[in-house]
């Protein structure tokens, strides 16, 4: 039975935001004509105190930032915090963060109009907004000591948390935090010149997170223990798109410690006093699956069928067809000599360290969520939809998580509508806590999508691209959004769609298509570039092997064509760093490759050798532009992460099925880059006075083509499919 809505739900509420509230009670969500993010936020907290939802200032003068973005391994807690720190002239070492609760209508992602992290947008869309809110905060200290010592606010400097005048006077924040509290917020606060910034683009700025990581303290989902808490383990279908049938709970109820055997719409779910006993449980369960609408093909015969659609062999079924995504000119005049390829991409898993968890407490008026919520708006929505409540009625207490690159940020809310039911069952408020097992989000999970491309290039008389033909099969992944499917999911063609090589061609016909399947499929770490940046740049290298160019001077000319001053600034940079031009280490031969993303833009040599026919990977050179750099150090360790993590999809990455089962279950067979295997990585920034863009993914993307582009040079082969080692 649905749980009842209070008053204290709707106060302040409009007659719309009510009807709206009445639809998800119903169990359908009506988005209406008023703002999404006000019908999340009735009955959330409005009143922050004096310095804003972003800063709070203790009576000690310690300066809390509240982060609306997740930390979960990225480091940009440290960076959002920097931001206000440097306009609040802030003592820096005794700045800390604070995850902001689940209000959409204040912690919104600009760029998203829900509250999230995601898209490598957590700091580009946090600029202005924490330099305000620190700007403003400083402002008020300001005002309070002008008042108290009777000088002018333009006399006074504010220095590591201490307010001070010519005249000797000083106070810190402690001692005038109460005055200050009572200033009135500047509407337009005046933000610092980024000439004059001390804290922000040097070293000091650190992840906040590290000790307590390092040494245990820090709280993830797995351990949340509270009183009379259950925890719970959800059998799965064997294969996407099956249901339920039927269940015999019987034998999993004798198992000591488990309490309820039950179906929701995902399984059944085992709850029980431990995990131990939950696990044990499950695997007593019997069950039959209806898979009249399952997936039973195998992962090759899945990939058989985008070639034929790719060649026109056959054509899209349903209300899938062929999208333009850019064209320029009539491909039926393009003449010249031709290069033709196709490449195929596997399915890949997140695999996070920290497998998919939650905890829910339903009932007796409560509907709150504790985990790694990646988009607390998607979880407030779905939790509501189940438990009949208004979504702002939903509490959700965010905690670190151990890694989602995508994975925790899902339309559907996988795993937290699964908790949310299963505590919605036990009823009474009672915690439930839901763990995935590494094989049960391997197996059962989401993963990047099976994708095939073919390309057809034409050349000039100097044997630059005179047209580009190029067709890409792959799934949707902006299907099921609750704000509707675009026109044009650009998800799965970003990287080819803006491409400077396409803009430089001037002929060019670039369509995709979209078939359907109950394989889930989700955004990958860097998204469409996952594909899209190694078929750009590997065929721009057998371009230029075909005319004979040396592959950096053949892009200058292409960046130039195309006015891609970014793309010549770090193709430049990492070549000089790289020595490129002057042999490489005996043994090695070097490869580039080059990628805007999410704003940034990354060149990456890698120098390469074959080993017994494998690559090995040895120094990497990377040059990235991302705008203003916030943290240097951090920008480091993110293109650092970034590049292992592709290295390990591009060399070894593949999930594949045999007759609709997932047949990788854990990293004994879902093979991941050793640290034995992980390249030496330099990064060098390139200077800007741009506000900052995405650093989180951008390294991901350009190692593969940069690695594949080596081993052509080597061998003279190029690679047509991942990952690039092949296993028996």
């Amino acid at each position: 039975m649905n749980a009842p809505v209070k008053p204290s739900d709707v106060a302040g509420a409009t007659r719309r935001d009510v009807v709206i509230g009445a639809a998800v009670v119903g169990g359908a969500l009506v988005v209406g004509a008023c703002s999404p993010t006000d019908i999340l936020s009735i009955g959330a907290k409005t009143d922050f105190g004096a310095f804003g939802p972003f800063i709070k200032i203790g009576a000690d003068g310690a300066v809390t930032v509240v982060s609306k973005h997740i930390e979960f391994g990225q480091g940009n807690h440290a960076g959002l915090a920097a931001i206000a720190a440097e306009e609040l002239d802030a003592d820096w070492s005794k700045v800390k963060v604070e995850q902001a609760p689940a209000i959409a209508k204040v912690y919104a992602n600009l760029g998203m109009g829900a509250q999230g992290t995601g898209g490598s947008s957590a700091i580009s869309n946090s600029w202005e907004q924490l330099r305000k809110a620190g700007a403003s905060a400083r402002a008020m200290f300001v005002e309070a000591a002008a008042k108290r010592w009777s000088v002018p606010a333009g006399e006074i400097t504010v220095k590591d948390s201490l307010v001070a005048h010519a005249s000797g006077k000083s106070a810190t924040f402690a001692e005038l935090v109460a005055d200050a509290a009572k200033a009135t917020p500047p509407e337009t606060p005046t933000l610092k010149d980024p000439k004059t910034f001390t804290l922000i683009g040097t070293d000091r700025v650190r992840r906040k997170d590290a000790t307590a990581k390092s040494t245990g303290t820090a709280i993830f989902t797995q351990d949340v223990h509270l009183p009379n808490m259950l925890t719970a383990m959800v059998l799965h279908a064997p294969r996407f798109g099956a249901k339920l049938a039927s269940f015999d709970g019987a034998a999993a109820k004798q198992v000591p410690g488990v309490v309820d055997v039950f179906e929701i719409p995902s399984g059944v779910a085992v709850v029980a006093q431990d995990t131990w006993s939950a696990k044990k449980g499950r695997e007593a369960v019997k069950a039959t699956w209806n898979e009249d609408e399952a997936e039973k093909r195998s992962s090759d015969a899945i990939l058989a069928s985008y070639k034929d659609l790719a060649s026109g062999k056959t054509q899209p079924q349903d209300k899938a067809k062929w999208q333009a995504f850019e064209t320029r000119g009539d491909i039926a005049q393009a003449k010249g000599e031709t290069l033709e390829v196709a490449y195929d991409f596997p399915y890949l898993a997140h695999a996070t360290m920290e497998p998919m968890n939650c905890v829910a407490e339903i009932g007796g008026g409560k509907a709150k969520l504790t985990t790694g919520s990646q988009i607390p708006t998607i979880d407030q929505l779905n939790t509501a939809k189940i438990v009949g409540m208004l979504p702002g009625a939903v509490e959700i207490e965010t905690l670190f998580a151990g890694g989602s690159f995508g994975r925790r940020a899902n339309f559907q809310s996988d795993y937290a509508a699964e908790c949310v039911h299963i505590a919605k069952k036990i009823g009474g408020g009672r915690p439930v806590k839901l763990v995935w097992t590494r094989e049960d989000d391997m197996a059962a999970g989401y993963f990047r999508p099976i994708t095939h491309h073919t390309v057809k290039v034409t050349v000039d008389a100097e044997g630059y691209p005179a047209s580009w033909r190029q067709r890409v099969v792959t799934q949707s992944l902006m299907k099921g959004s609750p704000m509707g499917q675009p026109k044009l999911d650009a998800t799965a063609v970003e990287g080819a769609l803006g491409s400077p090589y396409l803009k430089a061609t001037p002929i060019v016909d670039a369509q995709m298509v979209l078939p359907d399947s109950p394989v889930p499929v989700l955004w990958w770490r860097s998204v469409g570039a996952t594909h899209t940046a190694f078929v750009m740049e590997h065929t721009i290298d057998q371009l230029a092997r075909k005319a004979g160019k040396d592959p950096v001077e053949y892009r200058r000319a292409l960046y130039t064509k195309a006015g891609a001053k970014r793309h010549l600034a770090v193709l430049d940079l990492a070549a000089q760093k790289a020595g490129w031009g002057t042999p490489a280490p005996a043994g090695w031969t070097r490869g580039v490759a080059v990628h805007e993303s999410f704003g940034s833009v990354v060149a990456q040599i890698a120098e390469v050798k074959l080993e017994n026919g494998v690559p090995k990977v040895g120094r990497v050179v990377t040059a990235v532009d991302c705008g203003t750099a916030i943290s240097p150090d951090q920008i480091a360790a993110q293109m650092e992460g970034g590049t292992c993590y592709g290295l390990s999809a591009a060399l070894y990455g593949q999930v594949t099925l045999k007759d609709g089962v997932v047949e990788q279950t854990n990293f004994d067979t879902y093979r991941v880059l050793r640290n034995s295997e992980a390249p030496k990585v330099e990064t060098y920034i390139v200077p800007s006075a741009n506000p900052p863009s995405g650093i989180g993914e951008p390294g991901t993307p350009v190692i593969g083509p940069a690695v594949a582009n080596a081993i052509l040079a080597i061998t003279g082969q190029p690679s047509f499919s991942q990952p690039l080692v092949k296993t028996a």
